[in-house]
Protein backbone atom coordinates (compact mmCIF):
# COMPACT_ATOMS: atom_id res chain seq x y z
CA UNK A 1 0.00 0.00 0.00
CA UNK A 2 1.71 3.59 -0.79
CA UNK A 3 1.26 6.54 1.61
CA UNK A 4 0.01 9.43 1.47
CA UNK A 5 3.12 11.25 1.05
CA UNK A 6 4.17 8.87 -1.49
CA UNK A 7 1.43 9.28 -3.68
CA UNK A 8 1.85 13.47 -3.43
CA UNK A 9 6.00 12.89 -4.59
CA UNK A 10 4.57 10.74 -7.54
CA UNK A 11 2.39 13.20 -8.21
CA UNK A 12 4.46 16.35 -8.39
CA UNK A 13 7.24 14.33 -9.90
CA UNK A 14 5.23 13.25 -12.92
CA UNK A 15 3.41 16.74 -13.21
CA UNK A 16 7.21 18.17 -13.01
CA UNK A 17 8.29 16.17 -15.56
CA UNK A 18 5.28 16.75 -17.96
CA UNK A 19 5.82 20.44 -17.89
CA UNK A 20 9.87 20.31 -18.12
CA UNK A 21 9.32 22.04 -21.68
CA UNK A 22 7.75 25.23 -19.68
CA UNK A 23 10.79 25.53 -16.95
CA UNK A 24 13.06 25.64 -19.53
CA UNK A 25 11.99 28.91 -21.04
CA UNK A 26 14.29 31.82 -20.97
CA UNK A 27 15.40 33.21 -17.90
CA UNK A 28 13.86 36.92 -17.20
CA UNK A 29 16.82 39.47 -17.75
CA UNK A 30 17.17 41.60 -14.26
CA UNK A 31 18.89 44.16 -13.89
CA UNK A 32 19.66 47.22 -10.87
CA UNK A 33 21.04 50.65 -10.85
CA UNK A 34 22.50 52.33 -8.25
CA UNK A 35 21.55 56.02 -8.83
CA UNK A 36 23.90 57.71 -5.95
CA UNK A 37 26.92 55.92 -7.98
CA UNK A 38 25.78 57.56 -11.64
CA UNK A 39 25.42 60.73 -9.61
CA UNK A 40 29.32 59.70 -7.58
CA UNK A 41 30.84 58.50 -10.60
CA UNK A 42 29.10 59.99 -13.55
CA UNK A 43 30.76 63.49 -15.39
CA UNK A 44 27.25 64.83 -15.57
CA UNK A 45 27.40 64.18 -12.22
CA UNK A 46 30.78 65.32 -10.83
CA UNK A 47 29.98 68.65 -13.23
CA UNK A 48 27.02 69.02 -10.94
CA UNK A 49 28.74 67.88 -7.76
CA UNK A 50 31.22 71.25 -8.56
CA UNK A 51 28.42 73.53 -9.91
CA UNK A 52 27.09 73.24 -6.26
CA UNK A 53 30.67 73.10 -4.41
CA UNK A 54 30.81 76.47 -6.23
CA UNK A 55 27.49 78.19 -5.11
CA UNK A 56 27.88 76.87 -1.64
CA UNK A 57 31.38 78.95 -1.56
CA UNK A 58 30.46 81.97 -2.80
CA UNK A 59 27.21 82.10 -0.21
CA UNK A 60 29.35 81.21 2.93
CA UNK A 61 32.12 83.92 1.98
CA UNK A 62 29.28 85.98 1.86
CA UNK A 63 27.92 85.30 5.31
CA UNK A 64 31.23 85.04 6.67
CA UNK A 65 32.24 88.55 5.32
CA UNK A 66 28.22 89.91 6.93
CA UNK A 67 29.05 88.21 9.73
CA UNK A 68 32.31 89.64 10.17
CA UNK A 69 30.63 93.01 9.90
CA UNK A 70 27.93 91.94 12.81
CA UNK A 71 30.39 91.15 15.11
CA UNK A 72 32.61 94.63 14.39
CA UNK A 73 28.92 96.63 14.77
CA UNK A 74 28.60 94.38 18.02
CA UNK A 75 32.21 94.79 19.18
CA UNK A 76 32.10 98.92 18.22
CA UNK A 77 28.99 99.18 19.99
CA UNK A 78 30.29 97.43 23.48
CA UNK A 79 32.92 100.13 23.13
CA UNK A 80 30.70 102.68 22.82
CA UNK A 81 28.24 101.90 25.20
CA UNK A 82 29.37 103.51 28.17
CA UNK A 83 29.39 107.00 26.53
CA UNK A 84 25.53 106.47 24.94
CA UNK A 85 22.93 107.96 26.61
CA UNK A 86 20.23 105.21 27.25
CA UNK A 87 17.84 106.18 24.11
CA UNK A 88 20.80 105.73 22.01
CA UNK A 89 21.48 102.32 23.32
CA UNK A 90 18.36 101.26 23.03
CA UNK A 91 18.58 102.33 19.07
CA UNK A 92 21.84 100.64 18.65
CA UNK A 93 20.57 97.12 20.32
CA UNK A 94 17.41 97.54 17.88
CA UNK A 95 19.96 98.07 14.56
CA UNK A 96 22.16 95.08 16.03
CA UNK A 97 19.13 92.72 16.52
CA UNK A 98 17.69 93.88 12.84
CA UNK A 99 20.97 93.10 11.57
CA UNK A 100 21.09 89.78 12.99
CA UNK A 101 17.78 88.57 12.19
CA UNK A 102 18.55 89.72 8.26
CA UNK A 103 21.97 87.43 8.60
CA UNK A 104 19.53 84.33 10.13
CA UNK A 105 16.99 85.30 7.12
CA UNK A 106 20.09 85.05 4.60
CA UNK A 107 21.09 82.23 5.88
CA UNK A 108 18.32 80.25 5.64
CA UNK A 109 17.37 81.57 1.82
CA UNK A 110 20.67 80.65 0.87
CA UNK A 111 20.00 77.25 2.15
CA UNK A 112 17.03 76.55 0.50
CA UNK A 113 18.79 78.30 -2.74
CA UNK A 114 21.14 75.02 -2.49
CA UNK A 115 18.68 72.57 -1.79
CA UNK A 116 16.74 74.20 -4.74
CA UNK A 117 19.65 73.64 -7.06
CA UNK A 118 20.66 70.50 -5.83
CA UNK A 119 17.04 69.24 -6.50
CA UNK A 120 16.95 70.84 -10.19
CA UNK A 121 20.53 68.89 -11.17
CA UNK A 122 20.07 65.88 -9.53
CA UNK A 123 16.85 65.76 -10.69
CA UNK A 124 17.75 66.68 -14.89
CA UNK A 125 20.80 63.97 -14.14
CA UNK A 126 17.60 61.44 -12.99
CA UNK A 127 15.43 62.17 -16.30
CA UNK A 128 18.29 61.56 -18.48
CA UNK A 129 19.13 58.69 -16.83
CA UNK A 130 15.79 57.26 -16.91
CA UNK A 131 15.26 57.80 -20.55
CA UNK A 132 19.25 56.16 -20.72
CA UNK A 133 17.95 52.95 -19.01
CA UNK A 134 14.71 52.73 -20.59
CA UNK A 135 16.13 52.79 -23.95
CA UNK A 136 18.81 49.95 -22.29
CA UNK A 137 16.18 48.18 -21.25
CA UNK A 138 13.81 47.41 -24.22
CA UNK A 139 16.86 47.42 -26.82
CA UNK A 140 18.83 44.01 -24.50
CA UNK A 141 15.73 42.76 -23.65
CA UNK A 142 15.22 43.46 -20.00
CA UNK A 143 11.94 42.46 -18.02
CA UNK A 144 12.61 44.63 -15.32
CA UNK A 145 15.51 46.84 -14.12
CA UNK A 146 15.09 48.14 -10.26
CA UNK A 147 17.16 51.18 -8.89
CA UNK A 148 18.66 49.69 -5.84
CA UNK A 149 18.00 51.95 -3.15
CA UNK A 150 14.21 52.36 -3.78
CA UNK A 151 13.12 48.90 -4.58
CA UNK A 152 14.87 48.24 -1.30
CA UNK A 153 16.93 45.66 -2.49
CA UNK A 154 19.53 44.54 0.51
CA UNK A 155 21.57 41.84 -2.04
CA UNK A 156 22.56 41.27 -5.53
CA UNK A 157 24.57 39.31 -6.92
CA UNK A 158 27.35 41.71 -9.18
CA UNK A 159 25.93 40.49 -12.79
CA UNK A 160 23.01 42.40 -12.63
CA UNK A 161 24.54 45.55 -11.77
CA UNK A 162 24.06 47.28 -15.09
CA UNK A 163 25.38 50.77 -13.12
CA UNK A 164 28.68 50.68 -14.54
CA UNK A 165 27.34 49.84 -17.93
CA UNK A 166 24.87 52.89 -17.73
CA UNK A 167 27.14 55.21 -16.62
CA UNK A 168 29.36 54.34 -19.17
CA UNK A 169 26.45 55.01 -21.61
CA UNK A 170 25.30 58.06 -19.68
CA UNK A 171 29.25 59.41 -19.72
CA UNK A 172 28.76 58.44 -24.01
CA UNK A 173 26.15 60.22 -24.57
CA UNK A 174 26.47 63.55 -22.91
CA UNK A 175 30.16 63.42 -24.44
CA UNK A 176 28.15 63.44 -27.80
CA UNK A 177 25.55 65.91 -26.65
CA UNK A 178 28.77 68.68 -25.97
CA UNK A 179 29.89 68.16 -28.97
CA UNK A 180 26.80 68.52 -31.23
CA UNK A 181 26.52 72.18 -28.99
CA UNK A 182 30.01 73.11 -29.16
CA UNK A 183 29.95 72.45 -32.81
CA UNK A 184 26.87 74.63 -33.19
CA UNK A 185 28.48 77.46 -31.19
Amino acid sequence: MISNFSKTAITVFIFLSCCGTVWAADVAKIGTLDFQRVIDLSDAGKAAQEKLNKQAKEMEADLKSRGAEIEESRKQFEREALVMNKEMKDTKEREMRIKINDFKQLQQRYTGVARELQFRLVGQIRNEVDKLVKEMGKKEGYLLILERKEAGIIYLPSTIDITDKVIKQYNAQRAKQQKSTDKKK
